[in-house]
């Protein structure tokens, strides 16, 4: 064994953990219903392709089934509860998250693919830490800067993603109980477990029936969610198409939305950055989760006179990504989620081989069964390219280069997107400058995907409305607030 490589044994996490049903009904009302369709869905590990359970399929009126709960909870329970009593549900809600994290961990690896370190170091304490602190906002709401007596818009109807599912439901859930609405949940297709076992910790936790629902299904589920009559808001996490239907259906009826959306983040790296640093931070931009991520860095911009140095130190550390088994504690790079997600990752990395970039790809074996893809880069990339312009939403980067700041700033900047961006410089006049050049939501310096329940996020353009997180995510849930 030469001494530049270090071989890892396996260290699997046990599944024992997680006691999966068969099959999983509708949280509606506090209570487990089984659909009024009866129909049901696989729910697939994408690692391996086994079937993990049989998901409910909610239709129309399963979806005003749960509509009525909530409105009923709002009406007679929970808008009528004082501050101070919800946040001690919020502050449950955290604790029992916190107990029960290897638990939640696991499953999420499980049913959405990604590695159990980025779940047990990321997904899960960060899902915690946004119910403590909307927990302590509850009774504060006054001093948000919203007004001296600020109301809830009462019925929320909310939409999740599969890339993070049990940390979206966190940036949605608890900033709309912690002001007060009640909330209709719709998890991803093909990752609702961790949403229907936060319902089972929503029982535990005791909160008021109706106060949460979940009803599973597909995006006809959630069609009939966004249209219903009886809903007072909106909230989406999702694809930018998606996202403009949802704001289509709505626009007659006056009801708000926050809509976080999808993004093309370049991570800019001037000729005085950090490059072994810098190197890193590229590598967590793009590769973290997949490459699963709205605001990950997938442009990567160079200043010419680094190019090459940088891009030698990039395959280097590419080359040492461990891709595999989501519940070895050793993997770096998961499975894709979905059949469907890969074909897309496929079809767009094609054309940019047939557009003429260069492309590689990280040397590793990757497993026979389930959803796969290696790291890879493309090289000779201009902004003509399919893949330097559209949102591939997996593990693959597109590198541009730049002469000058200015002429960074335009290509970063040439996008319909606007979620993130990351400056990698030594020089803060030079930092402070292009975060005020650039159109992004989102801007980290010297580092990437770095996230705060303090600090809000989301982004221009294409990529959304509103914010979540933070004081300024509490609008969104505040009748009135801009």
């Amino acid at each position: 064994m030469s001494a530049d490589i270090f071989e890892y044994a396996p260290a699997p996490e046990s599944r024992a953990i997680v006691k999966l049903n068969s099959e999983y009904g509708l949280f509606i009302n506090g209570k487990w219903v089984p659909p009024q369709s009866k129909k049901k869905f696989f729910s697939i590990n994408p690692a391996t392709e086994e079937v993990l359970a049989r998901v409910s399929q909610g239709n129309q009126a399963d979806v005003d089934k749960a509509v009525k709960a909530a409105r009923a909870a709002y009406n007679k329970v929970w808008s009528k509860t004082k501050p101070k009593e919800r946040a001690k549900y919020l502050f449950r809600i955290a604790r029992l998250l916190q107990e029960r994290a290897r638990e939640f961990a696991v499953l999420e690896s499980l049913d959405n693919g990604k590695p159990i370190r980025e779940t047990r170091d990321v997904d899960v304490p960060l899902s915690a830490a946004h119910f403590f602190y909307h927990a302590g906002w509850a009774d504060k709401l006054e001093y948000a800067g919203y007004g001296d007596n600020p109301k809830p818009y009462g019925v929320v109807a909310q939409i999740i993603p599969w890339n993070f599912p049990l940390l979206m439901l966190a940036w949605k859930v608890a900033p709309a109980l912690a002001t007060g609405n009640t909330v209709v949940l719709k998890p991803a297709e093909t990752t609702p477990l961790t949403a229907l076992l936060f319902a089972e910790i929503c029982q535990q936790a005791e909160l008021p029936a109706g106060v949460v629902n979940v009803v599973t299904g597909d995006g006809a589920t959630g069609a009939a969610l966004v249209n219903h009559g009886d809903i007072d808001k909106v909230a989406f996490t999702g694809s930018t198409e998606v996202g403009k239907l949802i704001a289509s259906s709505i626009a007659d009826r006056g009801i708000p939305a926050t809509l976080e959306l999808g993004g093309k983040g370049a991570n800019i790296v001037f000729d005085d950055a950090p490059i072994d640093e810098a190197v890193e931070g590229i590598i967590n931009g793009i590769f973290f989760n997949q490459g699963h991520v709205c605001c990950a860095g997938s442009r990567l911009l160079l200043q010419e006179s680094i190019v090459d140095d940088f891009l030698t130190k990039l395959q280097s550390r590419m080359a040492k990504i461990r891709v595999g088994d989501p519940l070895d504690k050793n993997t770096d790079l998961g499975a894709i989620n979905s059949a469907a997600q890969l074909s897309k990752i496929k079809e767009l990395s094609e054309s940019g081989t047939k557009e003429g970039a260069n492309v590689w790809s990280a040397p590793c074996s990757l497993p026979n069964k389930g959803f796969w893809y290696p790291p890879t880069i493309f090289t000779g990339v201009t902004q003509a390219h399919r893949i330097a312009r559209e949102e591939i939403f997996g593990p693959v980067l597109s590198v541009l280069t730049f002469r000058t700041p200015q002429e960074a700033m335009e290509k970063a900047n040439n996008t319909p997107y606007g979620l993130s961006a990351g400056i990698w410089t030594e020089k803060g006049s030079k930092i402070l400058w292009a975060a005020q050049q650039l159109k992004a939501g989102v801007i980290w310096a010297n580092t990437f995907n770095k996230f705060d329940p303090a600090s809000p996020f989301g982004g221009y353009k294409e990529s959304g409305w509103g914010r979540e997180g933070g004081r300024h995510g509490l609008a969104a849930y505040i009748k009135g607030a801009k």
